[in-house]
């Protein structure tokens, strides 16, 4: 292996490393040696008794060591490179991460750039003494990471096993649900909010709108799902004191509440990584029959129909109309969303905000028709551009276009740069797991590697010198007819296009008592 010994300074300032993992905080060991007090124990003995000067303490506890964006972690990073330490300790290298790559990088790499000396304790590595002990490093990567991917399978296959017999494996139960105190995969009803579940699948069976259920809830003060997760105060959740017609829906689409067990709707994308993705419906774990149903079956899909009925699918593909996504409410800045009526075929607006709850009146009512403002918007906006149509710089429109399109064919070269870069990144990790395995010598990875990182700093340079390019770019005033006739033809202010409004209106603010402020985007027409 190749080491690279830092040069001793004449003294030590030393953080401290500390991590435990949610999975560790399950495990029941011999000694308490995992836990954090423990950990911190060992290491300020270690730093005592070799006369380093502590510094600080770096703590992420209840956090994975195949992800390295952790707090702790990223503010270790920071005292580094801000020189306040000089000095990393850890009690084993799995402290630091299961990553073999990562752990690979910073031991290896950024740890003796930064003129870090980083000590194992358990492991007795230190990258200041040149001993047999680090040579060991690399294999001691690749084994927490094989360690962790190993005990992520394990743990998948033992959820999954729980999931197939219907055992509820969740953080939470769904709204209305507890667990079992004598079960823990079993849910029973919540005695406090069963009774809510149930009054909102009566509403909503009984012909009740989303928006009034969603009234009654926030009028008699119950309590949100999200507001009950928030009693666990390490809960990550988005919290929303207020019911929502959103929150509603899913309830009413929950199929726990006819006492199925409903799991693996969504998945991990890799055991290294927190993102998650949804899946379809074919690939739910589904048992029936599991626990205590809120609701009848036949109550159930009823109100399915009806949630359907109020999607307002059937005008989703329909063309948008001419100021649509334009109009906004002065009073809270919220789109005033455009909505067809089918049973009285007109359009009408009305402030999003306020539609979401009327009765609440968290904002103000806007309803008005929208074709009688769509007349009234067209005729302001022609008598505005008639006075200074004549005046209007179509030279500087065409520069803009110009510049827009020189800027888009930059950009794509950038693009094309990127996936370069990225495709050199990727061949330095694979380089690094060929030296590991012994693919090739160390001897071949130092030259590879280094003509790599030559390529890879080429690119970025270029990336760089077109981003200064672009802010720099002038236009050729050759160029400038064949936009200037586009753009008269654009604007044909009799018979305005949508594409044209976009182009020459920022948005359009009205007020609950109807009246109406455009604002352009062109300073000339706001004057």
């Amino acid at each position: 292996m190749y080491n690279t010994l830092i040069q001793m300074p004449e003294y030590y300032r030393a953080g401290i490393y500390i991590r435990l993992s949610e999975a560790d905080e399950g495990k029941s060991y011999e000694s308490d040696s995992e836990s954090v007090l423990n950990q911190r124990n060992i290491l300020m003995n270690y730093v005592k008794e070799k006369g380093f000067i502590f510094i600080d303490e770096y703590v992420d506890d209840g956090y994975s060591g195949t992800n390295f964006d952790r707090p702790g972690f990223q503010r270790l990073i920071d005292d580094i490179k801000s020189k306040k330490i000089n000095l990393v300790i850890v009690k084993d290298m799995s402290r630091l991460g299961r990553d073999h790559i990562l752990t690979g990088y910073y031991v290896e790499n950024f740890f003796p750039e930064n003129g870090i000396r980083f000590i194992s304790m358990q492991e007795g590595y230190d990258n200041a003494i040149n001993q047999a002990s680090n040579d060991s490093s690399t294999f001691i990567f690749a084994c927490n990471d094989y360690y962790s991917k190993q005990n992520s399978i394990k743990i998948r296959n033992v959820l999954n096993d729980k999931r197939r017999n219907g055992k509820f494996i969740g953080s939470m139960p769904s709204y209305g649900y507890l667990r079992d105190p004598e079960d823990k995969g079993h849910l029973i009803p919540d005695p406090e909010y069963a009774p809510v579940v149930k009054k909102i699948f009566e509403m909503s069976y009984n012909g009740v709108g989303l928006s009034d259920i969603t009234t009654y809830l926030n009028d008699n003060n119950i309590k949100t799902p999200s507001s009950l997760k928030r009693k666990n105060p390490n809960s990550k959740g988005k919290y929303n004191e207020m019911w929502t017609i959103s929150s509603v829906k899913k309830i009413l689409k929950n199929q726990m509440y006819v006492g199925d067990m409903v799991q693996s709707t969504q998945t991990k994308v890799s055991y290294k990584s927190k993102k998650k993705k949804a899946l379809p419906k074919s690939n739910w774990d589904v048992v029936p029959n599991t626990h205590e149903a809120l609701v009848d079956r036949y109550i159930f899909e009823s109100v399915q129909n009806n949630v359907k009925r109020t999607n307002k699918s059937n005008i989703t593909n329909r063309d948008k109309r001419l100021f649509e996504n334009l109009l906004y409410c002065k009073e809270c800045g919220n789109t005033l969303t455009v909505s067809y009526r089918k049973n009285h075929n007109y359009w009408t607006i009305n402030c999003n905000r306020y539609s979401r709850d009327p009765r609440r009146r968290m904002c103000e009512p806007h309803f008005s028709p929208y074709d009688k403002l769509e007349e009234a918007l067209l005729e302001a906006i022609k008598n505005t551009c008639k006075q200074y149509i004549d005046n209007l710089d179509i030279t500087e429109l065409s520069k803009d276009a110009i510049n827009k399109k020189k800027n888009n064919q930059v950009n794509e070269q950038i693009n094309e740069l990127r996936k370069r870069e990225k495709e050199y990144v990727s061949k330095l990790d694979m380089l690094y797991q060929d030296k590991f395995k012994g693919v090739i010598s160390e001897e071949t990875y130092i030259r590879i590697a280094k003509d790599t990182e030559n390529s890879l700093n080429k690119i970025r340079y270029e990336i760089e010198k077109l981003r200064n390019n672009k802010k720099e770019e002038k236009v050729n005033k050759n160029d400038f007819k064949e936009y200037e006739d586009k753009i008269r033809q654009l604007v044909d202010i009799e018979n305005p296009s949508r594409e044209l409004l976009l182009a020459l209106i920022e948005r359009i603010i009205i007020d609950k008592d109807r009246n109406v402020e455009i604002i352009y985007k062109f300073s000339i027409l706001n004057n």
